[in-house]
């Protein structure tokens, strides 16, 4: 049942993230599309990872590997670009600062919602990938 509740939390916390970048594009004063942009981010940044977990021994061994530290360096450069872009718009003036704000709300919520995910379903994880 901890599964369920944790499952449900995490989709609600992604809803209350995406529903402000939503807000920073579609509200009557800001009304630019740019912000969207950030999906593009939310969509690579749990990537990297996927990839260190699939071909890198780092949980077994209890040490640390290239491979492992190159994609921990691309998921931050990841997160990084997508608190960049809002700002960077903001400042040329393409965005107004309320929609900044907004998306980086969002980002806040839809970042530490990734992480949760994989704080809560990879402890458990007795899968092992070099079967196949």
């Amino acid at each position: 049942m901890a599964g369920i509740r944790a499952l449900v939390s995490l989709s609600f916390s992604a809803s209350v993230g995406i529903t402000l970048l939503v807000l920073g594009c579609a509200l009557p004063e800001y009304q630019n599309c740019w912000p969207l942009f950030v999906i593009v981010f939310y969509l690579l940044c749990p990537v990297p990872t996927l990839i260190s977990r699939r071909y890198a021994d780092m949980l077994e061994a209890g040490t640390s590997s290239a491979l492992a530290e190159m994609c921990l360096f691309f998921t931050s450069g990841i997160v990084i670009s997508a608190f960049g872009l809002p700002m960077i718009l903001a400042h040329v003036n393409t965005i107004q600062w309320g929609a900044c704000a907004f998306v980086m709300g969002g980002n806040v919520v839809v970042f530490l919602t990734i992480l949760g995910y994989f704080f809560i379903f990879s402890s458990g994880d007795d899968f092992n990938y070099s079967t196949w």
